[in-house]
Order: C-alpha cells, then structure tokens, then sequence
C-alpha cells in the first residue's frame, strides 16, 4: 500500500524548498520530492518584503550574513537613440530603508533552506522525479521515478516552466518567447560597485552588474542569443566587450566564474491553483530577469499559499481543494500585475518605435523629477 502524505511538493529549487518548509511549519505532514541536482551557481537578488518574509519563516537569520546589501540603483541609457531617457539614481536612504534588498549566492540559500527542513520533524525528503500524478476520488496517486508510490491530499508544483504538476492537473499555460537570452557570469572590477547596482540600457536588452561583495560583480546581459554565443566565443574579444558595455566606468574588468547563456521567454497560467492542486514559482510565471521579480515572485507565492494553508481545516471535507481555490483567488491579481509591468518594461526596452521610446524617456524623467512617482514606483517593484 503506498504512504500517505497530507501535501506533497515536487520541485527541489528555491521556491519548492521554502514551499516544504512553510507547509511543515503550517503543521502538516509534508513530502519534498527533488531529484539531487548540482549546485545552483546563479545569484538573486531579493528585494526587503522577501527578505522580511525568509527571516519570519525561519529560512534564514540575518541577511548580512549570507548576502550583499543593495543600497543603490542607477540605470544609465547608453543606446544613443533620439530619445534618450535620463541617468536615474534610486537610493535606499531616500525611501528610509537601509537597503532596497540583498543579493544573495543562491547555493547559499539553498544550503539554508535545507538545513532548516531537515529539521522539521513533519517534513520528508524523498530524492526523486516525478513521474505521473492523477486524482482518484479526491486524492493524487504519485508515481515516482524511482518506481516509489504514494498519495496526497495537496499535490504543489514547484517542478518549473515544464512542470508536470501543472500537465497533470490539466492547468491552461501561454508561454511567448523572446529572441533574446541571458548570459550570466561574476566578474572581478577595477573598482567596486559600493551596493550600486548598474543597469546599462541597449536596443536589445540590458547590461546589469549586480554588486557581490568587494569588487566582485554579477553581470546580467540580455541580447539576441547569436550575440551572446558569438560575444562568448573568444576570452580575450569577451573581456573587451565587458569593458565596452560598462563604458569602462569600473576599470578593467575580469571574468571570475564560468559564464551561461539561456534563451527568454514570459510564462503565465490561467490560475494558479484548482482541485487541490497548486503551483509556485517557475511552474506558474516566468519573466526575463529585469526588474527583479523572478525569485521575488516565488517567495510571495509562497507567503501566499502558507496563509491559505494556516487558515485551512484539515479535519474537513474537501480541505485541499478549498486551499487550492483559495490560493489560486489570492494569487491571481499579483500575477496579473506583475506579468504585465514585467512584459511592459522589457517591451519598451527593445521598442526601435519613438513613441515607445518616448514614452520610456518621459517615465524616467517622472521618476528622476518627482519623488511621489518615485516612491510609487520602488514600491511596486519592492513587491507593497
């Protein structure tokens, strides 16, 4: 006879080891089904409302241990087209936060978020992919691929943008891709960064440098995929393109870490949760890697789905399809929300139109002359 488990999470990144976590801490026998994977090498950069959520549930202590403070943001136009908009500063102090948020080492986080599940005495980890999921009379029968079974009242999705609970539970996606992609790679700088993260903007994406403590730097590039591949190709060639992207504003650069390149696209559900079946992070919403919403938006996912879990009645009938109702209602407006400023913004960037680009010309000189914009617009993209 298979186990039983009361949630299950599928799905072994970030969001799917926080997920573990927030059920076991709402009281519920919890399963965590991930596959063993190699060090995540990526960074994110996580702004105060999710750091502030990590610190409440117990996923991490004090965020100048394992991260960098981000205390400024400057975004520099460097397209020379007609319509340039202005240099923009954002500093933390301005808003009367000591930093807008904290760019962590994901591995470190990862190490974090498990050392604190395995000690949870309602929270198992199973290292396995799942295979198939289907519900029978109000209840998931999982079958993993290691040839284990098992059933669950909640089935979570946290498997990513081809998340096979998502299929499973035969939840609509839309996915649109990009020809642009993302090279990501740490670079050592002439001068450091001092908690400024840069945002060089170019007709066919930005060039991001996100400050990792000392004068190490996390670069983020986004621009036609044959660019990236070609631009990586030759050490020497891609050292000197660094240079030229940052308008040699940080001396000479070096790259510290080997770099990767991965192609774009948005992802977005019909809902993010029905007939006890949720999903969280990747497996409902995927964004290019601007306005730091990725990680961002998991972790209120998370939040979200641990209030609907800490209201639910689990003695009751049909307990996990109410929880799944109920998240994917919760869930609904912040997605919308964000898929389209998200969308919007990156649109806008690669827009050879002049009245896109002057409509973008014109919001950041709103933001750089008037503070009442600038505060809404920091509090959005911090996730109020």
């Amino acid at each position: 006879m298979a186990s039983h488990t009361q949630i299950a999470v599928i799905g072994g990144g970030l969001v799917g080891k926080a997920t573990a976590v927030a059920a076991a801490n709402a009281g519920f026998s919890t399963l965590h089904v991930a596959p063993e994977a190699p060090a995540d090498r990526r960074t994110s950069a996580l702004m105060g409302p999710s750091v502030d959520y990590m610190i409440q549930a117990g996923l991490i202590g004090d965020p100048e241990v394992l991260g960098v403070p981000l205390s400024r943001i400057r975004i520099i136009d460097a397209t020379n087209r007609l319509l340039r908009a202005p240099e923009t500063v954002f500093s933390a102090s301005e808003f009367g936060h000591r930093a807008f948020g904290w760019n962590f080492a994901n591995a470190r986080l990862g190490e974090s978020f498990s050392r604190v599940g395995s000690g949870r005495e309602n929270l198992d980890l199973h290292a396995a992919t799942l295979k198939s999921a289907k519900r029978v009379e109000g209840v998931w029968h999982l079958e993993l691929g290691d040839g284990g079974t098992l059933t669950t009242d909640l089935l979570v999705g946290a498997d990513g943008k081809g998340s096979s609970v998502r299929k499973a539970a035969g939840i609509t996606v839309r996915e649109r891709k990009f020809d642009q992609g993302a090279l990501v790679c740490d670079l050592e700088l002439g001068r450091g960064l001092d908690g400024e993260s840069v945002e060089f903007h170019y007709p066919n994406g930005p060039f991001t440098l996100v400050p990792a403590g000392g004068n190490r730097a996390n670069l983020v590039w986004i621009d036609k995929l044959e660019t990236l591949e070609d631009a990586r190709r030759e050490p020497e060639r891609f050292v000197s393109l660094l240079n030229e992207k940052s308008l040699n504003l940080f001396g000479a650069l070096s790259v510290a870490s080997p770099n990767f390149v991965f192609p774009l696209s948005v992802l977005s559900v019909d809902v993010a949760g029905r007939d006890a079946a949720v999903l969280v992070g990747e497996s409902a919403h995927a964004f290019p890697p601007i306005g730091a919403q990725g990680l961002n938006l998991g972790l209120r996912d998370v939040a979200s789905l641990n209030a609907c879990l800490k209201a639910a009645n689990p003695g009751s009938y049909g307990w996990a399809d109410a929880v799944a109702r109920s998240y994917g209602a919760a869930r609904r407006g912040d997605l919308a929300r964000t898929g389209a400023f998200v969308d919007g913004l990156f649109t806008s960037l690669l827009s050879p139109h002049l009245p896109a680009q002057a409509l973008r010309s014109a919001g950041l000189w709103g933001l750089k002359t008037f503070p009442m914009l600038r505060k809404h617009a920091v509090s959005f993209g911090m996730g109020h």
